[in-house]
Formats: C-alpha cells, structure tokens, sequence
C-alpha cells in the first residue's frame, strides 16, 4: 500500500496588516501583490512562514534547527551550527537548504549541498482585493539616525483574510522523524509572527478554518485555493461517492461550526471527519497521518 499523502489549505481570520512588504518608495511602504481576476491581491510568502515555522520548531526544541538569525548585521543574514544534516536537525529536512560556498564545498566532499523542500507551500492569497487603503504615522527625529528631520511615513494596509495551502508526503516523513512530523505540524496549527520586510504587525496565520484530505493520490485532487470572501469551500459539494471520497477529507474550523444540519449529516454520511475546533482537527489528522509508519 502506497503512503499516505497529506494536503491542507489553511484560511486565517480577517485583520489589518502591512505584512510583506516590497521595496520602499521613499517613506512608502508597499505591499506585494499578484493579480487575480483582474484585481491586486496582497500576499504572504510562502519563505516568511517557514521562516516562522522554523523560529517555533526552536522554541520546541532548540536541538531540531541548525539555522539560527543573526540580528546584528546591517543585512539579512543566518548562522549554520554546522554543514547542513537532514538526519540531525528539523529545519534541514522540513525546509531544505542549497550550498553555494565553495570553499565550504571542497571541506564537506560527499555530502548533499542541496535539498528541496519536504514542506511544500504556497503563496498565502488575500481573499478580497486590495482597496488603497494607507495610513500615515510621523517617524521622529532621533540620534540614531542620518536623517536630520523628522518624517511623514506612508504605509500600505490591508484588512483581509488569507489562504494558503501546504502539503507534506507520507514516504518524507514517516522514517523516523514521528517526533519532527508532530512539532510542524503542531506550528501550522498555532502559527503567528510571520512578517516579511520587517513588517512589525501582529497577524495570526493559525487556522480560523481548514480543508485537509490524507490520500495516497501524489496530488490533492481539488482547488488549493477554495475558500472564497464568505469563507465557504464550495470544492466540498463534491465529496461523494462518484467523485471525491469522504473519508479521505479532514474538516475543521469555522467552516464545520456554520455548517446546517444537513450538510453535516451528509458528510458523516460519507465519512468526513469533522472538528469544530481546527487545532483539534491538526492533532487528530497528524495522529492518522504518523500512525501509517508504525504499520
């Protein structure tokens, strides 16, 4: 029997942000964006939250990274404990790495100096289009700075839910790294504290609901990017017996507790599981997920 595969796509609550920002214009600061139907749309990089999943697996544990930020260079910059090992460290094996250095090359012959990704992402996608909407706040004069006045700083906003999906293969992670396996996925369910160019807001990427089908398929079979603006994933009307197999779908969230009490019969009916609470849903899901390699 093949490996199970699991695919999720994660909605967020609906809040201000200025997350992920572009290059500054001035005192402007962008959001990125992408068009759909038409219209921009913010998003969030998918290289920001596996930032941030990286900085929760520490706080788990600091053992499961080799990767660590370093605050006080005037550019972006991270510091390796050692050469890369995927057997050794989480952050490694979940998020990859690429060795460039050739003299850190030439010392480590034979080992691997690239890895994708076992976490796979994608961009997270506003639900709503973005309005034009900025704010403006006064940076003061200060010794710290070159800037001899003070500035009229002007910041893109956006008051918006979020969509993303991930999705991890079950022959990846189900060789010993059970314990691994759990702390991510535990992370996704409580993820917070993803910025992108400094962004300072408070925006919690947790699920307020989540779509999630464990199969054996090698990709998930719907639409990743199915919730629309009122939080419905209209995907679902196709869980039945001709088309999408109930019981390979995890419910949970928001979009469980709206439910009519029809709908919830139906995909009972059909073998869905269900969960009002979404972190509930990860625990459980992940508990199915791991339990296919003590098999």
């Amino acid at each position: 029997m093949n490996s199970l595969n699991l695919f999720a796509t994660v909605l967020t609550y609906a809040a201000p942000s200025s997350n992920y920002r572009g290059d500054n214009d001035d005192t402007r600061t962008v959001l990125q964006k992408i068009k759909k139907d038409g219209k921009d749309h913010t998003i969030i990089s998918p290289e920001s939250m596996r930032n941030a999943l990286r900085e929760m697996l520490a706080k788990v544990d600091p053992r499961f990274c080799n990767r660590s930020r370093l605050f006080d260079q005037k550019e972006l910059a991270v510091r390796f404990e050692e050469f890369p090992n995927p057997e050794k460290y989480a952050d490694d094996f979940f998020f990859g790495y690429l060795v460039t250095n050739k003299k850190k090359k030439e010392e480590n012959k034979g080992k691997l100096m690239k890895r994708d990704s076992v976490l796979r992402m994608n961009m997270a996608l506003a639900l709503t289009p973005y309005r034009f909407n900025t704010v403006f706040f006064q940076s003061p004069k200060n010794d710290l700075t070159e800037s001899a006045d003070s500035a009229i700083l002007h910041r893109e906003v956006v008051h918006t839910a979020y969509q993303y999906p991930f999705a991890i293969a079950g022959n990846d992670c189900l060789k010993g790294k059970a314990k691994w396996t759990f702390a991510l996925l535990k992370s996704i369910g409580e993820l917070s504290d993803v910025a992108g160019g400094h962004a300072r807001s408070y925006f919690e990427m947790s699920p307020k609901s989540i779509v999630a089908r464990l199969s054996p398929q090698l990709v998930a079979g719907y639409d990743t990017y199915g919730f629309d603006q009122s939080g419905t994933f209209d995907e679902l009307s196709r869980i039945n017996r001709n088309d999408l197999p109930g019981a390979e779908f995890w419910i949970g969230g928001e979009i469980v507790r709206s439910m009519t009490t029809d709908d919830r019969k139906h995909y009972e009916d059909e073998g869905t599981h269900l969960y009002e609470n979404p972190q509930r849903l990860i625990a459980k899901l992940t508990e199915a997920f791991l339990a296919q390699g003590a098999k």
